[in-house]
């Protein structure tokens, strides 16, 4: 049975929007909702990011069923994994049963900001290997001290934990990403269709839930929604690593100028024909994804929950 979610994007809106945002989904048919974790915007005319552990905070408050995971959070190098696993805590404890932590090796453009160095795929890996040890050991509740190759922790107790840990999925965008979802993860995060993603994670003694994410542009005029996708979310017909790679959003903003209004046309569903996005859905269904999250780029998300719950959600 295919879950659908609403991903609520601190890159294009305020704290306080994302709040309301949450609140509709939470009084809609969607089942989840995942809410990115940056430091800066992908492009300055995404035009925000807001310290997502405080909306998180917010957002316990507003919502009363709504299901809440982080999509993604680095817990490498911007912030030290200690501190996430007591933000996680915290919002296990506000968000009883409802909270999941979905972590993930990270973006130069959010985590070189403290100035430290932005190591090869292969050395985040290890980190992010030696960061959920740490979160885990922490989520026992007993004084812990940890001495690794990459972070210490010394005589560190977490008073404040949920009666419910928080599952941990782990998102991947390669098949040495996936392989080590599958070691480490309690569940999968991916950002395309690909089923052989979801074989690594399975072959690596993976399990749990498969969430898989899908860009849209909905409004009753396709021109128009082509534009705006066109202008906020141009990143889409980046090619490779470069998302990950490049360091700030005018060195973004420079990559996406080969990017015209024709490629993004092309690479998301925009519009309101609700055959167009059911299929851009059961792609990730058919890959074997559980889950999916649909970004809704613009901010007329009150227009796009009622069309979703009315065209789309009936063919699930």
């Amino acid at each position: 049975m295919t879950e659908i979610g609403h991903k609520l994007i601190c890159e294009e809106h305020g704290p306080n929007d994302l709040v309301e945002y949450a609140q509709l989904a939470d009084d809609s048919a969607f089942e989840f909702a995942m809410i990115s974790d940056h430091f800066h915007p992908w492009l300055a005319s995404q035009g925000e990011s807001p310290l997502v552990w405080n909306v998180i905070g917010a957002i316990a408050q507003a919502t009363d069923d709504l299901r809440l995971g982080t999509g993604i959070t680095c817990p490498i190098i911007r912030v030290h994994p200690a501190i996430i696993a007591q933000a996680a805590a915290t919002a296990a404890t506000m968000l009883p049963g409802r909270f999941f932590l979905g972590v993930g090796a990270g973006e130069q453009l959010n985590e070189h900001v403290l100035g430290h160095r932005w190591p090869e795929h292969a050395v985040r890996l290890e980190m992010l290997a030696e960061a959920l040890e740490i979160i885990r050991t922490l989520w026992e509740g007993e004084t812990t001290s940890f001495h690794g190759e990459y972070y210490t922790v010394e005589n560190a107790r977490l008073f404040t934990l949920p009666d419910e840990l928080p599952p941990i999925p782990i998102a991947a965008d390669g098949p040495n990403a996936a392989r080590f979802a599958g070691e480490f993860g309690d569940g999968f995060v991916g950002v395309s269709p690909d089923s052989e993603l979801l074989e690594a994670f399975e072959a690596a003694g993976g399990d749990g839930p498969r969430y898989g994410e899908v860009t849209v542009c909905y409004d009753e005029d396709e021109a128009r929604a082509v534009e705006r996708a066109h202008e906020i979310w141009a990143i889409e017909g980046l090619p490779g690593e470069l998302m990950w790679e490049l360091p700030t959003p005018a060195h973004l903003e420079q990559a996406t100028q080969a990017v015209s209004e024709d490629d993004i046309g092309e690479l998301i569903v925009c519009g309101d024909d609700p055959d167009e996005h059911v299929a851009a859905l059961e792609e990730y269904v058919d890959a074997g994804y559980d889950r999916v999250v649909v970004h809704q780029i613009g901010s007329n998300q009150a227009e796009f929950v009622e069309f979703y719950e009315e065209e789309v959600f009936p063919s699930f």
